[in-house]
């Protein structure tokens, strides 16, 4: 499928990181998101595809509620909800990106992953 809805520096806040120091406030993270659907036959309607806002608000709520040590755990927990609450999506690709380092501008993973 070449159809895709595209989210570029989702700033969302989550409780994320290996040790105490990491974990003691939620961090600011940035999602960038690639979900693959078709687009035929929409007729202009909202209901027949993904509405990004609505993705969008579900992932800020989603990193609020959710505590993991790892961003390879957060990218896949995010990436099974989106299945669940989007129907019409097929394939999710997203990265995730924190400023942990001092010697680089962020860190972060990418996933890809298709409708079980």
């Amino acid at each position: 499928m070449n159809d895709r809805i595209l989210i570029n520096s989702l700033v969302v806040a989550a409780t994320i990181g290996v040790d105490a120091r990491e974990r003691c406030a939620p961090q600011r993270l940035e999602i960038d998101l690639a979900l693959d659907g078709d687009f035929r036959g929409l007729e202009d309607d909202l209901n027949r595809t993904t509405d990004y806002a609505a993705v969008a608000d579900g992932l800020r709520i989603e990193c609020a509620l959710s505590e993991f040590h790892l961003l390879e755990t957060l990218a896949e927990h995010l990436a099974g909800r989106l299945f669940a609450t989007f129907p019409l999506v097929r394939v999710v690709e997203m990265e995730i990106r924190k400023d942990i380092l001092a010697s680089a501008r962020h860190a972060g993973v990418r996933i890809r992953r298709e409708r079980p």
